[in-house]
């Protein structure tokens, strides 16, 4: 009997039957493809866009027999994931399907009249992770401005927020100068949308360009909750960019991401744990060690670490630093560890400002994502999170009052 229990249980994960969630795109098909029947349709999606049982979203639309995929349009790394980050690339076909493949990053990164031409819905099946400087939800709201403009129904097949659905942190404010793919809208630097929650706030609170609506569908999921992170869903993870490998990750990514765009720091990118850590030749890592370990921090615990990065800017040079290891994830202040750390290392180091060990190119980077030069400018100077908390933590809770209303999920 316990064999056939364990034989039941190992059929159940490869049959994507133990997963707790059914993403958007298994909804839409469960209910054969209704939605878009006898419609033209072009998709934009990538590697991420999967059933529980990791088909593509291309393919089973492109199987589907009553509706017509026509096109395909390719966010950053590719629709098929063969893109490195910030590598810009062209038009081409798709070599399983044989369907054109849009770049929208490249030359131009919201879709063309051109390359819309003949499309009746576009839809949209991307993995987030919850951060407004990833750059698929930004080509989301491109995308829906363009379908507003061009007349042409947009849908979004939803999926889950890895970092669950209640964390809002980071000021909302983008400055009008600082607008780019890395904070294309004005929303919390950690969002607690599924996109399709998202796309459906950017549509209703006028956010789009000249304030245009597309007609919005969302293909909700079935099962999905707000507390759930995305270990909890029980569906498989697919590497959503190069150094997004797990869905853990995702956390990280908030934790270090701003302070990684100055590259003063490695922040774990180059090893084997992008993301994960803070790290640099001049760094006494026991000494950082302690005294982030002082701090008491909610939700977060620091050891030392000693590394060389395979790769990238400081391949092959020893770095010391600190590696985060998160012991609580609802508790653990995510966005203000990587501020912490500066506060810190300058404490210890009080010669080496990250600011200044930078290539000055990079400063307006890290403005970008932080939304707002605020924080960089106030910062520089005090090197205390003290001093920055009230303008990161700006309209947060009147940002989340506002977002509840578009919250399709308990």
């Amino acid at each position: 009997m316990r064999k056939i229990l364990i034989f039941i249980a190992v059929i159940c994960v490869f049959t994507g039957l133990s997963a707790q969630v059914k993403p958007g795109i298994e909804v839409l098909r469960d209910n054969r493809f209704k939605l878009l029947e006898g419609k033209r349709i072009g998709l934009i999606t990538n590697p991420t866009g999967v059933d529980s049982r990791l088909k593509s979203t291309i393919d089973i639309l492109f199987e589907a027999p009553n509706i017509e995929l026509a096109a395909l349009y390719s966010p950053e790394h590719g629709i098929r994931g063969d893109a490195t980050a910030g590598e810009e690339f062209g038009n081409t076909k798709d070599a399983r399907t044989g369907l054109p493949v849009y770049s929208l990053y490249g030359k131009n990164k919201k879709p063309s009249p051109e390359i819309l031409q003949g499309i009746e819905v576009l839809v949209y099946d991307m993995q987030d992770i919850g951060c407004r400087s990833y750059t698929y939800i930004s080509t989301m709201g491109l995308a829906m401005e363009a379908a507003a403009e061009n007349n042409i129904e947009f849908m979004v097949i939803d999926r889950p927020n890895p970092l669950g659905g209640n964390r809002f942190e980071g000021q909302p404010n983008v400055e009008p100068q600082l607008v780019s793919l890395v904070s294309q809208f004005p929303i919390t630097y950690v969002h607690g949308f599924t996109v399709g929650e998202l796309a459906a706030f950017l549509n209703e609170e006028g956010l789009l360009a000249n304030q245009v609506k597309c007609k919005l569908t969302v293909v909700k999921m079935k099962g999905w909750k707000r507390k759930m992170n995305f270990e909890a869903t029980g569906l498989p993870w697919v590497i959503s960019s190069p150094h997004v490998p797990h869905p853990n990750t995702a956390y990280f990514y908030a934790m270090s991401g701003i302070l990684g765009e100055l590259y003063s720091f490695n922040i774990g990118v180059g090893y084997t744990l992008p993301f994960e850590l803070f790290a640099a030749q001049w760094i006494d890592a026991e000494k950082l060690t302690a005294n982030l370990n002082n701090l008491n921090l909610p939700g977060v615990q620091f050891r030392p670490i000693h590394y060389k990065p395979y790769y990238g800017a400081q391949k092959d040079v020893y770095l010391h630093g600190v590696q985060p290891h998160i012991t609580d994830y609802k508790k653990v202040p995510l966005t203000l560890i990587q501020f912490y750390v500066m506060q810190e290392c300058h404490k210890l180091h009080p010669d080496k400002n990250v600011f200044e060990l930078c290539d000055p190119s990079r400063l307006n980077m890290f403005d970008k994502v932080c939304g707002t030069s605020k924080v960089r400018e106030t910062f520089s100077q005090t090197f205390t999170v003290e001093s920055i908390w009230d303008i990161w933590n700006q309209d947060v809770d009147h940002f989340k009052k506002r977002a509840k209303q578009y919250f399709l999920y308990k």
